[in-house]
C-alpha cells in the first residue's frame, strides 16, 4: 500500500510538472490528430489516418476538442492578448443541401460544455446561458442553418460572437480573390475542405477572420474584421477549443489540422500533410441505370486505363529501384526505401534543396507517417570501389549519440548514387549565417556558446566513445544549427574510425584549404591532432567574421597573431559585435585558436584540454607577444608537470611568409 501510494503521488506530480511545462508552450500545430493530446467530448472521435470527426450525421450530437492545457493571458495588458489561429474542416451534409448545424473555434474559460446543447447552439450554449456576461466565451462560428432567433443573416455565413450566438458581426460566405481584386462566394457545406485563419491584434484591438477553400493560399483581406476589446471579455487562464453539433439537420464535421499560436502568426498547415477525408456516400435517388452504349464504353475505358496503369507500374518501378546486396542484410534497420525518401522530398524537387557543394544537393524532406523532418544528401559513388566498407563504416556513424553531433539516421543506395538521412537542422549551417547580408547575424554570446559545443562534440568522437572519430573536415559550412541556435558537428562523409590503440593516421589528403594542418599537406595523414587544428581556426573564424584565407591578405592565423603582436588583439574580433563582449572569453577563445592552429603538432591541446580551457577549469599560460618562446600545456593532464617551451614565437611570424595555406590555390581532395 506504501508502494501503492508513492507511486500515486509521483504520477500525479509528473502530469502537474507536464501540464505546466505545456502551459509555457503557447502555441502548437496539429497535421492529423493521431499523435495529438487534444481532450475530447460528445461523439468527437479520431480515424486511424488521423482525420478528426467531431459530428456524425445523427440528429442532436455534439463533438468538442480543446487542446487540454490552459492558455495563459495578462489582461491587464491589452497588447498581450493577440492570438492566431488556423483550421481546415469539411463538412459533409448528410442530404444534397440539407445538412446542420455547423462548427465554431472557441475561448473559453473552462473545458465543461455538460449544460451545452446541439442544434443552433453549436454545442457551446444553452438557452439559459446564452447572452449572459459571465460566460466570457468568444466564437467565431461557420454556420449552415439560418436561425432566426439569433437573427442570422442567411443559412451560409460566419459570424463573430461574444458570450452569445447573436453575432456582433457576420458575412455571408466568401473569399477575397487577390488576383480578381473582390470577393467571391462559395459555400460552407460541400463537403471539401475549406481553410479558416483567426487572428486578433491585441495593440489595435481587431479581429480579422479570413476563408477560402482548401486550394487557395490566405487571401491578402480577410472576410470580417471586427473591433474588439478583449480585456474585458477574457480571464488569465483560457481554454481553446472546436466545436460541432447537429440538429433535425445532420452533416458529418470533421477536422483535418489545426494550429494556434499565443505569441505570435500562427504556422499554416501544410495541405500535403493533411489525412483525407473518407469517400462520400452516393446520394440516394441519383442512380440510373446504363445502357449497352455506355458499358461498352466503361470497359473500353476500362482496358486503356489498365494498359496505362501497367506501363506506369513498370515505369514506376524503374524509377524506385534501389542496388542492394546480400552483405547489407546487417545493415537493414539503418536502411531507408528509396521510395519513402522520394516521397518524403517531393520527388527531390529543387524548392526542397537547403544545401550544396562538391557532393551533390541536400533536401529537406518529411518523412510520414511521424513527420519527420529529416535533411537527405545524395552523394554520388563508385559502386565497385570499397562501398561495403563504406556503408558500414555509415551505419557504425549511426550508433553516435552526442548533444553536439547531428544525428545520422541512415542510408540508401541506388546505382550511382548514395543517399545519406539525417535530422534535419532548421537554421541551417553556421557559415550561411555569419556571411549573410539578409539574415540577423549572431552575437557573440551565440557564437561563444557554439564554440563550446562543437568543442564538446569533438571530444566525444576522439575520446568518449568506443571508437576514436576522425572528422577531417571541420569548418561552419559543417556546423548546423537546431532551432535554439545550438551548434551541432555534421557531415560525416570524410570521417574515419579506428579502435583504441591502433595506428591513427589516416593516408589520403581530404579536408578543406585553409583547415588543414602542415603536416597533412606535407604527408596526408591524418590525426587528432589534425582535427585540433581545423578546430583551432574555425574557433578564430568565428571570433573575427573572417574566413581562413582572404584574397591578397594573410591568412587567419597570422592574421590574428598580427593583431596579437601589436598589443590589440581584442581588435582582431569581428566588427560586427561592436564591441559588445565578454572581453576575457574573446581573448580566451583567440589566443586558445592559435594554440590548436601551431605549426608543430606536439604542442597542440587535446580536446579534453580544450574543453577545460572553454570551461574555465585550466588557464592559458599568459605569455606576452614579445617573449622569447610561445609556451603551451603538453598532451599530458598532470598539474605538476612542467609547461614545454616550444617554437619561439618570432620564429612562428617569420614563417608565414612560406605557410602552404597561403600560397596554394587549389588542392583536390577527397569527396570534394
Amino acid at each position: 500500500m506504501v508502494r501503492l501510494f508513492y507511486f500515486s503521488i509521483v504520477f500525479k506530480a509528473s502530469f502537474i510538472f507536464l501540464a505546466l511545462a505545456q502551459a509555457e508552450n503557447q502555441f502548437f500545430i496539429y497535421h492529423g490528430f493521431n499523435q495529438s493530446e487534444l481532450h475530447r467530448d460528445g461523439i468527437a472521435r479520431i480515424h486511424p489516418n488521423g482525420l478528426m470527426q467531431l459530428t456524425n450525421t445523427t440528429e442532436l450530437v455534439t463533438g468538442r476538442a480543446f487542446y487540454p492545457f490552459p492558455i495563459k493571458f495578462n489582461i491587464s495588458s491589452p497588447q498581450s492578448l493577440s492570438f492566431s489561429t488556423n483550421f481546415v474542416f469539411a463538412m459533409v451534409p448528410k442530404l444534397l443541401n440539407f445538412g446542420g448545424n455547423g462548427m465554431a473555434f472557441f475561448i473559453s474559460p473552462s473545458t465543461d460544455f455538460s449544460q451545452a446543447v446541439a442544434g443552433a447552439y453549436l454545442g457551446i450554449f444553452s438557452n439559459p446561458n446564452n447572452g449572459l456576461s459571465i460566460n466570457h466565451i468568444l466564437a467565431v462560428e461557420v454556420d449552415t442553418v439560418q436561425s432566426p432567433e439569433f437573427r442570422d443573416i442567411d443559412g451560409n455565413h460566419v459570424g463573430i460572437d461574444v458570450n452569445s450566438l447573436q453575432s456582433n458581426k457576420s458575412a455571408s460566405a466568401a473569399y477575397y480573390s487577390d488576383k480578381e481584386r473582390k470577393l467571391r462566394s462559395f459555400v460552407l457545406e460541400t463537403g471539401n475542405p475549406i481553410h479558416i485563419w483567426i487572428d486578433y491584434n491585441g495593440t489595435e484591438q481587431l479581429l480579422n477572420v479570413t476563408l477560402a477553400p482548401i486550394t487557395i493560399e490566405k487571401p491578402n483581406k480577410p472576410l470580417l474584421s471586427a473591433p474588439l476589446n478583449l480585456s474585458q471579455l477574457l480571464l488569465d487562464s483560457m481554454y481553446v477549443g472546436i466545436s460541432a453539433a447537429t440538429g433535425t439537420r445532420a452533416s458529418d464535421q470533421y477536422v483535418l489540422g489545426w494550429s494556434f499560436n499565443k505569441t505570435g502568426p500562427s504556422k499554416n498547415l501544410d495541405i500535403s500533410k493533411l489525412p483525407q477525408l473518407p469517400p462520400r456516400p452516393p446520394q440516394p435517388g441519383r442512380g440510373k441505370k446504363l445502357d449497352r452504349t455506355i458499358i461498352v464504353s466503361i470497359v473500353a475505358i476500362a482496358v486503356v486505363l489498365i494498359t496505362i496503369g501497367g506501363a506506369v507500374y513498370f515505369v514506376r518501378k524503374k524509377k524506385y529501384e534501389e542496388l542492394y546486396e546480400d552483405w547489407e542484410k546487417e545493415y537493414g534497420p539503418h536502411r531507408f526505401s528509396y521510395k519513402n525518401l522520394y516521397k518524403a522530398t517531393k520527388g527531390f524537387k529543387e524548392k526542397e534543396v537547403i544545401g550544396q557543394g562538391g557532393f551533390g544537393k541536400v533536401y529537406r524532406g518529411v518523412l510520414p507517417p511521424s513527420n519527420a523532418e529529416i535533411a537527405v544528401k545524395k552523394v554520388s559513388h563508385d559502386s565497385n570501389q570499397g562501398m561495403k566498407q563504406f556503408v558500414s563504416e555509415i551505419v557504425t556513424m549511426g550508433k553516435l549519440r552526442h548533444r553536439n553531433l547531428v544525428q545520422l539516421r541512415g542510408y540508401c543506395r541506388r546505382k550511382g548514387e548514395l543517399l545519406l538521412v539525417y535530422d534535419y537542422m532548421p537554421n541551417g549551417s553556421l557559415d550561411k549565417i555569419m556571411y549573410s547580408n539578409t539574415r540577423p547575424n549572431l552575437n557573440w554570446f551565440q557564437r561563444f556558446r557554439i564554440i563550446k559545443g562543437v568543442a564538446y562534440g569533438l571530444l566525444y568522437l576522439h575520446e568518449e566513445w568506443e571508437q576514436v572519430v576522425l572528422h577531417r573536415d571541420i569548418k561552419p559550412a559543417n556546423i548546423l544549427l537546431d532551432a535554439d541556435l545550438d551548434g551541432k558537428l555534421g557531415d560525416f562523409g570524410l570521417a574515419r574510425l579506428y579502435d583504441r590503440g591502433s595506428n591513427l593516421h589516416t593516408t589520403n589528403l581530404v579536408g578543406t584549404v585553409g583547415y588543414l594542418a602542415p603536416e597533412l599537406l606535407k604527408t596526408g595523414k591524418g590525426t587528432t591532432s589534425t582535427d585540433v587544428y581545423a578546430f583551432g581556426v574555425f574557433m578564430l573564424e568565428v571570433a573575427c567574421g573572417r574566413r581562413p584565407i582572404e584574397p591578397g591578405d594573410l591568412d587567419l592565423v597570422d592574421w590574428v597573431i598580427d593583431y596579437w603582436k601589436r598589443g590589440a588583439l581584442l581588435d582582431a574580433s569581428d566588427q560586427r559585435f561592436e564591441g559588445i563582449f565578454v572581453e576575457e572569453q574573446m581573448e580566451l577563445v583567440l589566443k586558445l585558436g592559435l594554440f590548436c592552429s601551431h605549426p608543430h603538432p606536439d604542442t597542440r591541446p587535446s580536446m579534453r584540454q580544450v574543453t577545460q580551457y572553454l570551461d574555465g577549469e585550466a588557464v592559458l599560460p599568459n605569455i606576452p607577444p614579445d617573449s622569447s618562446a610561445f609556451s603551451v600545456l603538453t598532451a599530458k593532464n598532470e598539474a605538476s608537470e612542467s609547461d614545454k617551451v616550444m617554437t619561439s614565437f618570432s620564429s612562428l611570424v617569420a614563417s608565414s611568409s612560406s605557410h602552404p595555406l597561403s600560397t596554394m590555390d587549389s588542392i583536390i581532395t577527397e569527396g570534394r
